[in-house]
């Protein structure tokens, strides 16, 4: 069967307005004297073409709060967009971050949606359980549960089995290596994508000096050897082995939260084990791709040229 890409989409897309306590620049409406009526009129035309406060994003297709397993009594969901077109279509499973204790399937991946909707890609973003409620291995369970779904389903929702690849950054990078790493014939994809992800959790916390998360993960926050004995065998790093799938990093150098050299040493692993692994830098790039617009990086369109060659 021929890959299958649907042409560029035009999308319109709404971005949910954030305030973080910056002076609109422009015109003080008080200095100039402008008549309230016409302020009160501009006032209403702004909110007017705002958008909602739960919809950073609105595109034709997208279904959201899709159950895609229920752990105990926890329903976890997924959102899910599919392109138009007969397909299947390359497919992408998306894996938020915030260091295993906070975020859901609308935080800090975002950025992520428009170039994947604008390229034709399916693609889920899901939610998974979070520590200290749940300790490891729950979210990693979680993502092979959305894994397992996304296939069951892929007739309906237009999935391409064998061009499916996973896609998680910080804690959710650490969660698609880790599945890409671990993976059965059930949870096997084609391809990773972690974004500055910590790949040996043992050299992230004595680099930093303290567990943070990772010790709500584990149920304690002690730097001890038991517990580096417990990271350990929770990096994927530690269960690099030959066959893997290719992996794209994506990592800034200024980053001070995961250190750019997390994604040095683990491409240096793959690669040793004959496995194909690539890392984008982004000059300059702090921890978060929400803050890489304004340092005008191209590594969305790097992301979806190497997805395309990938999963051709």
């Amino acid at each position: 069967m021929l890959a299958t890409f649907p042409p560029p989409v035009t999308v319109t897309w709404l971005h949910q307005v954030q305030t973080r306590g910056e002076k609109v620049r422009g015109t003080n409406v008080h200095e100039e004297l402008i008549p309230m009526k016409l302020a009160l009129l501009l006032s209403l035309l702004f909110v007017s073409i705002l958008p909602a406060a739960d919809a950073p994003f609105n595109v034709p297709g997208l279904k959201k709060d899709i159950e895609f397993t229920k752990a105990g009594d926890v329903s976890l969901t997924l959102d899910a967009y599919v392109p138009q077109g007969e397909g299947p279509f390359a497919t992408c499973i998306l894996v938020h971050g915030g260091g295993f204790t906070k975020g859901n399937k609308h935080t800090f991946i975002t950025p992520l949606f428009e170039p994947l909707t604008k390229a034709g890609f399916v693609w889920f973003t899901i939610d998974y359980r979070l520590a200290p409620q749940h300790q490891w291995p729950a979210c990693a369970e979680d993502v092979n549960a959305a894994i397992k779904w996304v296939k069951a389903h892929a007739a309906e929702y237009k999935v391409d089995v064998k061009r499916i690849a996973l896609i998680g950054e910080s804690a959710g990078g650490h969660l698609v290596s880790w599945a890409g790493v671990t993976a059965t014939d059930e949870t096997k994809v084609a391809a990773i994508i972690p974004f500055y992800a910590p790949h040996d959790l043992v050299t992230h916390v004595k680099r930093r000096n303290e567990m943070r998360g990772l010790g709500d993960l584990i149920g304690s926050s002690e730097m001890s050897e038991a517990n580096f004995k417990k990271l350990e065998q929770m990096s994927p790093s530690h269960f690099v082995k030959p066959g893997l799938p290719p992996f794209l990093q994506i990592h800034g150098d200024a980053d001070t939260t995961v250190a750019h050299e997390q994604s040095v040493q683990f491409e240096a692993k793959m690669r040793a084990a004959g496995n194909s692994c690539e890392t984008i830098t982004v000059p300059g790039g702090s921890h978060g791709m929400g803050g890489w617009s304004k340092l005008n990086s191209d590594y969305a369109e790097q992301m979806i040229a190497w997805l395309r060659k990938t999963l051709k």
